[in-house]
């Protein structure tokens, strides 16, 4: 890949300038953390462009936000703000549980979530627990002399390793999802060589309302199975109504083959993350099920 100098370097401090370069020829390379970006520059895996435009000190770009009937996480809130954040903890510990997960304490401190989701990996950590709070991302981007937003579920955002719906002029500005009702429970496993430095083997996630021992808004998350993070539907379709018993754990387990279609990898073989993906679901579901 041919190496291209960096000409110009930009740190807006408000989001209208921000957009509007990514609007000039040749766009500009986003900066945010900086966690993946710079060990694939350094690889060849990607390219600068001839702007870089810092993101960090943009206005409004951070935080996490709960408005009462849904929950803003701003694209530059880093991992470390969400692992430590009190309303993440009480209404959605399952995304708490895998910002404990994520790398170092290191690179807590500078990965950001947008950067995460827009990093666009298999086995990006946040992607699973964000899935299974149906979660949306912001997308926004300069037209007509004004800043525009759409919003895309987060389901829907990932087409193949490293790509995305996201347009070359937009940027990923917030994450959101509604508050989690009464009775909603969730789950985060993740594999790999060590508990957390290490890049996921796989990843499981559950979220649900358990009422009188009956799953409702079933929605399962597998990483690293796949070309992108996914819904696994197949075993939401198999917990969806029914008690949550050893014959309904039995056929979720059952279920996970026909949702997870890993590859043979450096990391590890297909049969071997098949096997670990049923082990995790199987996991999730006793564990809830044992409270």
């Amino acid at each position: 890949m041919t190496t291209q100098a960096i000409e110009r370097y930009l740190a807006p401090t408000q989001l209208e300038p921000a957009l509007v370069a990514l609007t000039q020829p040749g766009g500009a390379t986003v900066l945010a953390g900086g966690t993946d970006l710079a060990p694939q520059t350094e690889a060849g895996v990607r390219a600068y462009r001839a702007a870089l435009l810092n993101i960090r000190r943009i206005e409004g770009l951070a935080g996490i936000t709960d408005t009462g009937n849904e929950i803003r996480i701003g694209a530059t809130t880093t991992i470390t703000e969400v692992r430590r954040s009190p309303v993440l903890a009480e209404i959605a510990p399952v995304l708490v549980a895998a910002a404990e997960r994520f790398a170092s304490d290191q690179i807590r401190n500078a990965a950001t979530l947008g950067g995460n989701l827009c990093n666009a990996s298999p086995a990006g950590d946040m992607s699973p627990p964000l899935l299974v709070l149906d979660a949306e991302v912001e997308l926004s981007r300069w037209r007509d002399e004004a800043v525009h937003t759409r919003r895309v579920p987060l389901a829907q955002f990932f087409l193949a390793p490293g790509k995305t719906v996201r347009e070359p002029e937009e940027l990923l500005t917030a994450v959101v999802f509604p508050r989690p009702g009464a009775g909603f429970t969730g789950r985060f496993r993740k594999a790999g060589p060590r508990p957390a430095l290490e890049i996921s083997t796989v990843s499981v996630a559950l979220g649900a309302r358990l009422q009188a021992g009956v799953l409702h808004e079933v929605r399962v998350a597998m990483g690293s199975v796949a070309p992108t993070p996914l819904r696994a539907r197949h075993v939401e379709r198999a917990l969806e109504g029914r008690a949550l018993d050893a014959a309904t754990i039995a056929a979720a387990v059952e279920a996970a083959g026909e949702d997870a279609r890993p590859i043979d990898d450096v990391r590890a073989s297909a049969w071997y993350r098949g096997h670990l993906v049923r082990v995790f679901v199987e996991e999730v579901l006793n564990d809830v099920r044992g409270n």
